[in-house]
């Protein structure tokens, strides 16, 4: 077994944790809404020459699957920070540590066969994250928990989505036509819902938003679908808790926030699960790997 489909994963579920502080340098200047546009205009601008170069790409441009994935990418994204405005910070970062096990109960109703080791890393890694998000409190709205869980089903769809673009398209070019499209389909909605972004912004939000742009968004989704297509969902899924983990270890290290022992225990969870995992697929042969297993290359 490989172990390079994990690191991609490692990455993608870094990379999207590094948009928790590039969105707290962004959030100071401008709303989230606009914040969202344009992190996925710098993305889409900067995989346009690539998408528009090759003719494998601009293809998937018009595939239905890809569509699907671009717009459920797009919708995930402004839905979740639309019920963050509703809730709390608390409160959204333990619904997205429930993404692993949604993952795995999806693959599980889907036929694919999700070994113990997998269901156990997962059980952890969620935990882990639980206890990082802290105590929800009270200041989310039903209304706020009910977008952020929206989200996640939007961000479901994107995963599965992807999954069904042409079997002979490259993961990087899949990732390139879903962010070209998402972009074009945030460019259009915010303005409508929200008018024109604010442009005289600051070198560090301007900062927050291209590290957003080409980290959090490029290569996290590069980074997914490469690692992704080589292993089974719950394992991928479980890599997804990485994202509240350097959060979290980012603001402690550079704002300040007060280190807890549950974020620490939290985070052993998170990495304890994640091993767990890795090692149990490691240990499955390859013969006992069912049609069910493989996951469909993206």
């Amino acid at each position: 077994m490989r172990f390079w489909p994990y690191l991609a994963l490692s990455t993608a579920g870094a990379c999207w944790g590094l948009g928790l502080p590039f969105g707290e340098l962004a959030l100071r200047e401008t709303d989230a809404a606009h914040m969202i546009m344009l992190r996925f205009a710098v993305a889409g601008l900067a995989v346009l020459p690539w998408t528009l170069w090759r003719p494998q790409c601009r293809r998937l441009l018009l595939h239905p699957a890809v569509l699907l994935a671009g717009a459920c990418y797009a919708g995930g994204f402004l839905i979740e920070f639309e019920g963050l405005a509703h809730s709390s910070v608390a409160i959204a970062a333990l619904l997205v540590g429930l993404m692993p096990a949604l993952i795995a109960v999806s693959a599980a109703i889907a036929g694919e066969r999700i070994s113990l080791a997998s269901w156990c890393g997962v059980a952890g890694a969620t935990l882990g994250a639980a206890l990082i998000a802290g105590k929800p409190g009270s200041g989310g709205t039903v209304f706020g928990v009910i977008l952020c869980l929206i989200s996640l089903l939007a961000f479901l769809a994107w995963l599965y989505a992807a999954k069904r673009a042409p079997r002979d398209a490259s993961p990087v070019d899949v990732s390139c036509a879903a962010i070209v499209i998402a972009a074009v389909a945030l460019a259009g909605l915010v303005t409508v819902l929200h008018g024109p972004p604010k442009l005289q912004l600051s070198a560090s939000a301007w900062g927050g938003i291209v590290g957003q742009g080409l980290l959090s968004t490029i290569v996290a989704t590069i980074a997914w679908q490469l690692g992704a297509r080589r292993v089974a969902s719950a394992a991928a899924g479980v890599f997804i808790n990485l994202e509240p983990l350097i959060g979290a270890t980012i603001g402690v290290a550079l704002f300040h926030d007060r280190p807890t022992l549950a974020a620490a225990v939290g985070g052993a969870l998170i990495l304890g699960g994640s091993l767990t995992t890795v090692l149990g697929e490691h240990r499955r042969a390859p013969q006992d790997m069912t049609a069910a297993d493989a996951p469909t290359p993206a």
